[in-house]
């Protein structure tokens, strides 16, 4: 039995599903490394475009980081994958991060949340006193929900900033006055056009010396860095720049498995939005690296990398949309809507090619729903399985 999918090239090609599906591990966390998932929201697909702001379906989303949590995966909460910032407001995310917090005490889960100022109203300049103010509310709702923080880049202070001394005091003062040490995240305008010159430079290097004199600052108060910049070599130089105890967390969906097993002089450890949908390979991974080491894990990891180079292909910001599609087939939810019709962001040819790569993979725990599931989504686009 095979599937007609269609191609970018306007022709098509018949693909076999795989009938030997991946079975995920029950384990705790892994004792050479730190995993964290960046994890999405699953929409009530009857409400996802209300007026009234997103409607989030609560026991499906919680499911599914319970899920990450059994595999020995940290969930990192409220960050982009979970469509903030494109469709997830700041009233949503605070529900969600003290939802997931309460789950993740419940089963001694890792978490982390994001912090951001998504709610200074767009389109217009915030001065860094209200832009330090709204990360303030933020982080003193996630650390009160006792979470660990992610400072999110913040398209607030990256319109409003003349340079980098505006960054300078707004982390600062964060640092200052955190109850306990956060990670900093540098995300990328390949992720967020609007972070486009973060740090106050438009030069990485420049930026990268901005970046690493705020870690610098205050070390006891950092506790990582996530560096989503799609660049290895540059995350490798960070990291070995850092100070003694601070972690480096990757976020380059391109080239993790070569930045998480390391060089032999440094190693990163992981937050990634890939490793939602494939996070039972990744569980697997982080158990062979801690019992047989870096060739062992990259093993396994390395035949990952075709789809997450496919998923996070540009416009790089709309891979949540495959991570859900994926999700969908997987039976971790029942419908494909996302909050603010993100769905729709990209074309059934790459929604195809995302069915396929993950089907070989073997992710999808019920091969038979999946391909039944694709082939409806196939139908509604009016193309002929």
């Amino acid at each position: 039995m095979s599937i007609r999918l269609p191609s970018a090239d306007g022709g098509q090609r018949l693909h076999r599903p795989n009938h030997d599906p991946l079975t995920p591990p029950v384990c705790g966390p892994a004792r050479s490394r730190r995993f964290y998932s960046a994890a999405h929201v699953v929409a009530d697909p009857l409400a996802a475009a209300a007026e009234s702001g997103p409607v989030v379906d609560w026991e499906s989303t919680l499911a599914f980081r319970h899920r990450l949590w059994a595999q020995g995966l940290g969930v990192a909460e409220a960050m982009d994958t979970a469509q903030r910032g494109m469709g997830l407001d700041w009233p949503t995310a605070a529900e969600l991060i003290r939802r997931s917090a309460a789950e993740a005490r419940s089963v001694g889960g890792r978490i982390v949340c994001g912090v951001g100022t998504d709610q200074l109203p767009p389109g217009r300049p915030h001065s860094p006193a209200a832009v330090t103010a709204a990360y303030e509310e933020q982080l003193a709702h996630t650390e009160a929900c006792g979470a660990g923080a992610v400072l999110m880049a913040s398209r607030a202070l990256a319109a409003g900033a003349y340079g980098p001394e505006e960054y300078l005091e707004v982390y600062g003062r964060l640092l200052r006055q955190s109850a306990r040490p956060v990670v900093l995240h540098w995300l990328g305008p390949m992720f967020d056009p609007e972070l486009a010159g973060y740090w106050g430079h438009a030069d990485l290097d420049q930026a990268t010396d901005v970046f690493l004199t705020i870690v610098s600052g205050s070390p006891e108060k950092v506790e990582g860095v996530k560096i989503s910049l799609l660049d290895a070599e540059r995350e490798v130089e960070i990291r070995r720049r850092l100070p003694v105890g601070v972690r480096c967390y990757t976020g380059d969906d391109r080239h993790y498995p070569e930045l998480i097993a390391g060089d032999g002089q440094s190693a990163s450890d992981a937050l990634l939005g890939v490793f939602d949908p494939i996070a039972p390979i990744a569980a697997w991974a982080a158990i062979a690296l801690d019992r047989d080491g870096p060739a062992r894990f990259r093993e396994l990891l390395d035949p990952t990398v075709p789809l997450a180079r496919h998923l996070f292909a540009p416009p790089t910001r709309f891979y949540k949309t495959g991570v859900v599609l994926l999700a969908w087939l997987a039976g971790y939810q029942e419908h494909f809507t996302m909050v603010g019709g993100l769905q729709s962001a990209r074309s059934l040819p790459h929604l195809a090619t995302a069915y396929e790569l993950a089907d070989r993979l073997g992710l999808f725990p019920d091969p038979e729903r999946a391909e039944e599931r694709m082939r409806r989504l196939l139908a509604v686009y009016g193309w002929a399985s």
